[in-house]
């Protein structure tokens, strides 16, 4: 194919209607892989710079590339669908932040550097969500879970690969509430609303919890995403 401009107009066409993020193998296979992956990236940064300044943007995430709204376009799209976003407690944060961050862990680690028994309906809420799954076992006494994120789990916060998380300075020194932080740090594609829950899981959840009045609740930028949700 020689015509730029109509190779350039497949592409932005194919990444807009397509439902899932294009691989660059998916893009080789639009053209009939008449092109190589080198030319193809320069295509994407040739399209990521054309659609600067406007109201969604070509990103690169864990699953490939798409476009999505911009973070600032977030407040008038909710106009259209102003479902409420999920409302997560401080303690569901701050052991998602330490899974990204110190993963593969099991969930005695995760106890250890919160300080309180995790409850397993905490954590099956995470894999629900696709955020988090078990990638193996600890070959250690009950061969305990291990617990990593997912590529969901990026591609719903706009990211291609862990690296791009905020730094953690002193990692050895980090606590719960550092590691919730900086996962809060990210701009996501949308907002996730942190509260206490009206009936905690359990005892021990109760205490984690307690002290969290309503005026305690932070907006965390976090994405509230349906993953069946079109990304623009």
């Amino acid at each position: 194919m020689t015509n730029t401009d109509q190779v350039l107009r497949i592409l932005e066409t194919a990444l807009l209607c397509g439902q899932q993020p294009l691989t660059i193998r998916d893009i080789q296979t639009l053209y009939q892989d008449t092109l190589s992956e080198t030319d193809i990236r320069a295509m994407l940064a040739e399209l990521s710079t054309s659609w600067e300044g406007k109201g969604v943007e070509l990103v690169e995430v864990a699953t490939g590339w798409r476009f999505q709204s911009r973070v600032e376009m977030r407040e008038f799209l909710d106009r259209l669908h102003p479902e409420k976003p999920p409302r997560y407690t401080r303690a569901t944060l701050e052991t998602l932040a330490i899974i990204a961050y110190r993963q593969p862990v099991t969930r005695g680690d995760m106890e250890d550097i919160r300080g309180v028994t995790i409850n397993s309906l905490l954590l099956k809420q995470l894999e629900d969500r696709g955020w988090v799954e078990v990638i193996g076992h600890r070959e250690a006494p009950g061969r305990p879970a291990l617990f990593a994120t997912t590529k969901q789990f990026l591609d719903d916060l706009g990211l291609s690969s862990l690296g791009d998380l905020p730094p953690l300075e002193a990692m050895g020194q980090a606590n719960a509430e550092m590691l919730a932080d900086a996962v809060a740090g990210v701009n996501g594609a949308g907002e996730l609303l942190l509260a206490a829950p009206d009936a905690p899981a359990s005892a021990t959840e109760a205490d984690d919890v307690a002290g969290l009045a309503p005026a305690d609740a932070q907006t965390l930028l976090l994405p509230a995403v349906d993953p069946a949700d079109p990304p623009v």
